[in-house]
């Protein structure tokens, strides 16, 4: 079906790393858009209370949500409880299309974070209001905030991990694209050019970067360890491909 012209799109966490770019792809095809976050000067919204969503979506056609919670602790409140929230919310302003973002194999991985993930899709899908959901791969930007703090304190541990990582503005396209079209009831899979370890990007950094952090292997053990080192985050067919590695990406920071 054609892209849909002119939408009104509000983008949660409109200042993150994604929902940034998310709001420029959409601003630069012609579409309203407006940014939702505790701080926003326009349309301030708390997801843990519900406060500031009904005046900021009346009059939205589509919302994508690429809020997040820089709080393990709080991160369930934020992302599963505050869909609900925001659900309700977008049934109320007559919201036809919710987009969620999640992450490429979040079900296989048992750590918190990807639990509360897969309860954030659960809530989505089982919602009143008709959804996309696009999953993604880790972004350039996530490994590279993770590899720069750890290079401070002159090494980086790393544990072996199969990761086919993506860059932001890659996702924000094909998010953007969703935005614009019907309500799937279903998924896209969006993930980076190439599969290679989280020990091989430490290396790529290190090379980019002249640095030279001593890179020291961490055993990751248990069903963690091994899910990582089966490449449960990767997909070797995903909807859209990014074409941007992880050394070019670096290279034209």
């Amino acid at each position: 079906m054609d892209a849909q012209r002119n939408l009104t799109v509000a983008v949660a966490g409109g200042t993150g790393t994604l929902g940034s770019a998310v709001a420029g792809e959409l601003r630069g095809r012609g579409h309203r858009v407006r940014v939702l976050s505790r701080h926003s000067p326009d349309h301030p919204v708390d997801l843990t209370t519900g406060q500031g969503l009904a005046e900021a979506l009346a009059g939205c056609d589509v919302v994508v949500d690429a809020s997040n919670s820089t709080s393990l602790k709080k991160a369930r409140t934020t992302l599963v409880d505050g869909s609900r929230l925001l659900l309700a919310a977008e049934e109320r302003a007559g919201v036809g299309h919710h987009v969620g973002i999640s992450i490429v194999g979040c079900e296989k991985v048992p750590i918190g974070y990807y639990r509360t993930k897969v309860a954030q899709e659960r809530v989505v899908e089982s919602g009143p209001v008709g959804w996309s959901m696009v999953r993604a791969t880790q972004f350039h930007e996530l490994v590279a905030g993770v590899l720069a703090p750890l290079a401070r304190c002159g090494v980086h541990p790393l544990p072996k991990a199969r990761l086919q990582t993506v860059a932001a503005v890659e996702v924000a396209h094909a998010v953007a694209d969703v935005a614009e079209r019907p309500a799937l009831r279903g998924r896209v899979e969006v993930a980076g050019p190439e599969i290679t370890d989280l020990r091989d990007l430490g290396l790529q950094w290190r090379a980019a970067h002249r640095s030279r952090v001593l890179p020291v292997p961490l055993p990751l053990p248990g069903t963690v360890g091994r899910a990582l080192r089966a490449g449960a985050l990767t997909t070797d067919r995903p909807d859209v491909r990014g074409t941007t590695t992880f050394a070019q990406w670096l290279a034209g920071r």
